[in-house]
């Protein structure tokens, strides 16, 4: 992907944002109409159904590993020195922050994502969430909550086993991953198809996924041909929401990068697509139990993200496109914790409340 043009033109922190605002644009709108949720998905699978809300999560997580797989198997995209691949990661991290994060994506009744997502489309309660965990996600960057972060994450981490690459570990070939990935595939739309989903949100499902391996070809293409370094990273909302939040509080000059335009791009994204499809609508919490409920969660998902390393996107889906071993224990806890803390918190609920107590929320 040739950037002069803009590279000539625009300094390198705009061309950064913008292409981060493109992405979140994306994922902002396609995430809004296919009601993709992790959180969901998971409390479906749960009570033991495979419906339209397990598709919607399993056609964006194929898609975007499949995709990813794909840059990198046609050399379209050097991903060796993402994040996730290049640096030691905390395994002690990604187990006790997925366990967190989980239970958290219950308690306020969506993953970062989709609170962002939804706070676009007039949910005030998402919107409070969204808040809290960008604070809580600061503090553990670099805040108060630093150091109970780092000493948790220094307990055990890739540099023990020698990386982070899950290929290299098992020993197993690109193709064999991209051959599973296909089989995931199926097994999206054969659900999606099975539980009626619709088209068209298998279709926004799949533009979800798509976002991912858009996210690593842009930056990765920025770190060849821009002067200065670049991180060459992918969709996480964890770190991005603590620095989107930093720079509406910090003075004018903060350094604008992909991070910084993802999160609005986001937003708006969501925002147009509700706008579109007339899903504008203000809602409030019920009670404040239920508000301690989703404050509690949101800081659960804020130092357990911080603590992983990613949220249900970055982790989970962005950290698991590029097969990083770390990525995987994480999503394999949030999944766990989010069964356990379903059936603890509202498993005994008749099914019929639990949906009217999400009604807005992640459905």
């Amino acid at each position: 992907m040739d950037l002069h043009f803009f590279l000539d033109r625009f300094s390198e922190p705009w061309i950064l944002a913008g292409g981060g605002l493109v992405v979140g644009l994306v994922f902002g709108a396609f995430a809004q109409q296919s009601r993709f949720c992790l959180r969901a998905a998971a409390i479906e699978f749960s009570h033991g159904s495979v419906g339209p809300r397990l598709a919607v999560w399993l056609l964006a997580f194929s898609s975007a590993v499949l995709g990813t797989q794909l840059l990198i198997a046609s050399d379209l995209a050097n991903l060796s020195e993402a994040r996730q691949l290049a640096s030691p990661q905390s395994l002690a991290g990604a187990a006790i922050g997925g366990l967190m994060f989980g239970a958290g994506m219950i308690l306020s009744r969506g993953c970062a994502s989709r609170l962002l997502v939804l706070s676009a489309t007039g949910n005030l309660r998402a919107l409070l969430s969204g808040l809290v965990f960008a604070v809580v996600a600061q503090a553990s960057l670099r805040g108060f909550l630093k150091p109970a972060r780092e000493w948790i994450a220094a307990t055990f981490t890739t540099a023990d086993i020698g990386g982070n690459d899950l290929l290299a570990f098992l020993g197993m070939s690109r193709a064999v991953a991209i051959g599973l990935c296909l089989l995931w595939l199926a097994a999206g739309i054969y659900v999606a198809v099975r539980s009626r989903a619709g088209w068209w949100r298998s279709i926004a499902a799949l533009g979800v996924g798509l976002a991912i391996p858009l996210a690593w070809w842009f930056t990765d293409s920025m770190s060849r041909q821009a002067f200065d370094p670049v991180q060459v990273e992918g969709v996480t909302f964890t770190g991005p929401s603590a620095d989107t939040l930093m720079l509406f509080l910090s003075p004018p000059g903060t350094l604008l990068d992909f991070d910084v335009g993802l999160v609005p791009g986001v937003f708006l994204g969501s925002f147009l697509a509700a706008l579109l499809t007339r899903e504008l609508q203000i809602q409030g919490f019920q009670d404040g139990l239920s508000m301690r409920r989703y404050l509690l969660g949101a800081a659960l998902m804020g130092f357990g993200g911080m603590l992983a390393g990613g949220c249900a996107v970055g982790a989970g889906v962005t950290g698991a496109s590029v097969i990083a071993l770390t990525a995987w224990v994480t999503l394999s806890a949030i999944w766990l914790s989010a069964i356990v803390t379903d059936r603890l918190v509202d498993g005994r609920k008749p099914q019929a409340a639990v949906s009217g107590a999400t009604s807005g929320m992640p459905v």
